[in-house]
């Protein structure tokens, strides 16, 4: 007699192969971390937020408006977080915070800063900040 050998075809293997992989495709983004990015993004809007700041300061000085925020050449970077009405978020820093802007802030221009601004949670290293661009009002 005769033994009959017992597996799966090859059309089995391949259908089973092809789930396993529509499992993993739909599954995967699931397990995969954007935190990061997503610090990242916070950060940049925190950029945003202080450009669009400065601006509107600027353009409130220039009407005379009261309460302006004074930003000369011994604006440091931690006082960049004066223009939010509602200041820096907890997880979000500005480095290096003692850097005073410099002879480059003359009233009227925009001056792009070296600092950075960083979310702790954030994979942007110190190395690489995100550049602000504010307004100058004063001498």
């Amino acid at each position: 007699m005769k033994k009959q050998q017992a597996g799966f075809t090859l059309i089995e293997l391949v259908v089973v192969i092809v789930i396993l992989g529509i499992l993993a495709a739909t599954a995967l983004p699931k397990f995969i971390n954007l935190s990061g990015e997503a610090a990242d993004a916070s950060a940049q809007g925190v950029v945003g937020a202080i450009n669009s700041a400065s601006s509107i300061n600027y353009a409130a000085k220039l009407a005379g408006s009261a309460g302006t925020t004074a930003i000369t050449t011994t604006t440091t970077c931690a006082n960049l977080s004066g223009l939010l009405e509602s200041g820096l978020p907890d997880d979000v820093t500005i480095e290096p915070a003692a850097t005073a802007l410099g002879a480059s802030c003359v009233a009227g221009f925009a001056d792009s800063t070296t600092c950075g601004v960083k979310h702790t949670k954030g994979t942007v290293s110190a190395g690489t900040p995100i550049k602000v661009t504010i307004m100058c009002t004063g001498p």
